[in-house]
C-alpha cells in the first residue's frame, strides 16, 4: 500500500509540473512527457512589450499576451530572453520555434523567409532627440549622425530618407545603449518604435523628447516563425488572439501597460 501511494504522489507531482504556462485544463487531460514545449524567443529591453520591472520580473505587452493565449489555446511554452539579434538567430538555426518581440511584419522580412502571425499591434516609428535639441524636422538632420537598433523597422524607417535628408547612421545592437548616444551627444536622433519611446521617456525620465511629424507611416507587430513545421503554433496564437480580443483580455493587457 505505501508502495501505491509513493506511486501515485509521485505521478500527481509530474502532472502538476507538466502544467506549465498551459491552462491547467489542457495540461491536466495531456500531462506526458510526450507534450510539446514551444521555445519561443524575445528581446531583452523593449519596454512596454518585453522588460524586466523593479521586482526582477520579467513582463510587457509580448509577455502578457502569449501567456494568455498560451492559457486560452491550452499550450505549453519556454519563453528565452535574448536581445533582438541572438533571438531572430535562434529561431533561424532551429534553436528557438518562434520569436515574440515587437518584430514589424514587413516584405522584406516575409520573402527572407519569416512566417508572421496576425497583427497584434499597429505601430509607427519615430525620430527621437535631445530633450533640448532644436530638431523639429528631417530637414534639421542634415549633415548630422542618427542612431538605429540593428535589424529593426527603425533602421528600415532611417535608411529610406538617409540619402534625400543627408545624414549619417551608426548601428545599435540594444535600445538603451543607442538612447544614451543621443543623451550624450555622439547622434543627434535616434530612431524607435513610437510607443517604445513614449514609455521609456515616461517611466525612465530620460533627457528625450518626440518631435511632431517625424513619425513613419503604422505597421503592425506579429509573432514569428521560420519554420513551416512550426505552423501549428501561429495557428493557436492567431485563434488565441482572436479569443482574447473578443472576451476583453486583449484590450486589458494593451490597457495595463500604455494607460
Amino acid at each position: 500500500m505505501k508502495k501505491l501511494v509513493a506511486v501515485l504522489m509521485t505521478v500527481a507531482v509530474m502532472a502538476t509540473m507538466l502544467v506549465g504556462c498551459g491552462s491547467k485544463e489542457a495540461a491536466d487531460t495531456s500531462a506526458d512527457a510526450s507534450e510539446k514545449v514551444w521555445i519561443v524567443s524575445t528581446d531583452t529591453v523593449f519596454k512596454p512589450f518585453e522588460y524586466t520591472n523593479d521586482k526582477n520580473e520579467f513582463v510587457g505587452i509580448d509577455v502578457d499576451l502569449l501567456a494568455a493565449i498560451a492559457e486560452d489555446q491550452g499550450f505549453q511554452y519556454e519563453l528565452q530572453s535574448l536581445g533582438w539579434d541572438a533571438a531572430v538567430a535562434a529561431v533561424q538555426a532551429g534553436q528557438a520555434d518562434a520569436i515574440i518581440a515587437g518584430a514589424t511584419i514587413k516584405q522584406e522580412r516575409i520573402d527572407s523567409g519569416w512566417i508572421f502571425s496576425d497583427g497584434y499591434y499597429d505601430a509607427t516609428q519615430t525620430f527621437v532627440v535631445a530633450a533640448d535639441s532644436d530638431i523639429a524636422s528631417f530637414a534639421d538632420l542634415a549633415g548630422k549622425n542618427v542612431a538605429v537598433k540593428n535589424g529593426t523597422a527603425g533602421k528600415d524607417f532611417a535608411e529610406s530618407l538617409q540619402d534625400e535628408y543627408g545624414f549619417t547612421i551608426t548601428v545599435f545592437e540594444d535600445s538603451p545603449t543607442m538612447y544614451q548616444d543621443v543623451i550624450l551627444g555622439n547622434s543627434a536622433a535616434c530612431v524607435e518604435d513610437t510607443p517604445i519611446m513614449a514609455c521609456s521617456i515616461k517611466e525612465g525620465g530620460l533627457a528625450l523628447k518626440i518631435p511632431e511629424g517625424m513619425e513613419s507611416e503604422g505597421a503592425p507587430y506579429g509573432m514569428a516563425i521560420m519554420d513551416e513545421a512550426d505552423q501549428e503554433l501561429l495557428d493557436m496564437f492567431n485563434a488565441g488572439l482572436k479569443n482574447l480580443k473578443e472576451n476583453g483580455k486583449y484590450q486589458e493587457i494593451l490597457d495595463k501597460y500604455l494607460k
